[in-house]
């Protein structure tokens, strides 16, 4: 039963992941924490497993539809990859209610930041026409140096709470760096698998992987984010992005009661 829920969760994840590039690890995460009692370093190592399939399933759609800015994506992951290895060492270093807390703020963030973006959002000219083919309008990607900037602190986020870091680079991407909204969350599909095997490697030989949940987990991964994938030029953006906050905000209330209640 507790295999089955998991191949659902990670579906559930993938799937979400891949419609907006978030990887689905800011989703698993304090899911494995707060619902399956796994401690907070072993939630974030397994998680990890998750983000990369979510990478290798929905990135190999995007690039199938030349969705996906190659050149970008390696340039930003330069600086992300660095961030995750380097923050994966120091982890061990924090004690479980410090990374609880910076996971309900991070939640917190992320759901502002989206809720933010979406209403910025600009027609940016990508659309699926009627054969089934995206079409991206000409763009020159800008402010490159604030780019590489946010992308280590993306990569910083990932290797400390087990995210791929696409909450700060798809918006990143879009509102600074004048990036088609569809180019920029198959971009930061392609980027999180990079970012999460900087930072899983460290925490695999820590120990802090536990693969009889990882395994399950990555098959619904897998299996909702080539869905996710092959759905997003079809769905529209903001119902996505309604249900996304709100489990985000749903999430962090839970972690910050229970912080509220170790302290008591």
């Amino acid at each position: 039963m507790v295999t089955v829920l998991l191949v659902v969760l990670g579906f559930f994840s993938g799937l979400l992941g891949a419609l907006t590039g978030i990887g689905g690890g800011v989703l698993l995460t304090p899911i494995l924490a707060l619902h399956f009692g796994i401690p907070i370093r072993q939630a974030i190592g397994t998680s990890l497993v998750a983000v990369i399939t979510t990478s290798a399933a929905s990135s190999s759609v995007h690039l199938q539809r030349h969705t996906t800015d190659i050149r970008l994506g390696m340039t930003l992951e330069l600086a992300t990859a660095f961030g995750a290895a380097v923050t994966a060492y120091l982890v061990g270093y924090f004690n479980r209610n410090v990374l609880e807390g910076l996971f309900a703020g991070f939640l917190l963030y992320s759901a502002i930041t989206i809720v933010a973006r979406h209403g910025k959002l600009k027609p940016d000219g990508a659309y699926p026409p009627p054969n089934g083919e995206v079409v991206i309008p000409p763009y020159e990607p800008k402010r490159y140096p604030l780019g590489l900037s946010a992308s280590l602190v993306a990569g910083a986020l990932s290797g400390l709470l087990g995210i791929g870091g696409g909450p700060i680079k798809v918006p990143v991407m879009y509102l600074f760096m004048d990036v088609p909204l569809m180019v920029a969350t198959a971009t930061s599909n392609f980027m999180v698998g990079v970012t999460a095997a900087a930072s899983a490697m460290v925490y695999y030989r820590r120990g802090d992987i536990v693969v009889e949940l990882a395994a399950p987990l990555a098959v619904g991964v897998f299996m909702g984010s080539l869905l996710g994938a092959r759905m997003a030029p079809r769905i529209h953006a903001k119902y996505v992005m309604y249900l996304l906050v709100a489990i985000m905000f749903y999430l962090a209330g839970h972690l910050i009661l229970h912080l509220l209640k170790v302290r008591l």
